[in-house]
C-alpha cells in the first residue's frame, strides 16, 4: 500500500543511525523502483517528509534526500510535473547550499565519484527537475533560485 508506506520511508530519510537510516533509504528506493503508476497519487504526501529532511540542514541527510528526490522524479511518468507546484516548499533550502563546494585548490576532489558534493548534487537535482518538470518547471526554478 503505497499511500501508507512510501511516506513513512520518506520520513525515515532524516534518520542518521543505522539500521534505521538503511531501512528507510532502501525501502524508499525499492518502492520507487517497483511502483511506476502507484507513485504519482502519493506525491503530495511526500512533500512534507522531504521538506523536513532538507530543513535539517545536515549535509548527510540532505545528500540522501536529494538522491531520493532524484529517484522519485525519475521513477514514473508525470512525477516531475506533479512536483512543480511544491517547488516553493522544496527549493528555498537549495538556494542556501547551492554554492557549497569544497575549495580544493590543487587537490583532487574524491567526493565527486561518490556523489557526496552538496553543491553539485543540488545542480544535478535542479537539472532533473527542469528536464522532467514540463514547461513550467524552468520558470518556477528560476523564480525560486
Amino acid at each position: 500500500d503505497y499511500h501508507h508506506y512510501l511516506p513513512i520511508f520518506f520520513d525515515g530519510i532524516r534518520e542518521k543511525e543505522d539500521p534505521y537510516r538503511f531501512l528507510a533509504v532502501e525501502g524508499a528506493y525499492n518502492m520507487l523502483e517497483k511502483g511506476s503508476s502507484k507513485i504519482l497519487p502519493v506525491v503530495p504526501q511526500l512533500i512534507l517528509p522531504v521538506k523536513k529532511a532538507l530543513n535539517t540542514r545536515d549535509h548527510e541527510v540532505m545528500i540522501t534526500a536529494l538522491k531520493v528526490l532524484q529517484a522519485l522524479v525519475l521513477s514514473a511518468e508525470m512525477v516531475g510535473e506533479a512536483l512543480v507546484p511544491y517547488y516553493r516548499q522544496i527549493l528555498p533550502v537549495f538556494n542556501i547550499f547551492k554554492s557549497k563546494r569544497p575549495s580544493m585548490g590543487d587537490d583532487i576532489d574524491y567526493s565527486q565519484r561518490k556523489r557526496r558534493n552538496l553543491g553539485e548534487l543540488i545542480d544535478e537535482t535542479l537539472e532533473i527537475f527542469e528536464t522532467h518538470g514540463g514547461e513550467d518547471a524552468f520558470i518556477n526554478i528560476k523564480y525560486m533560485i
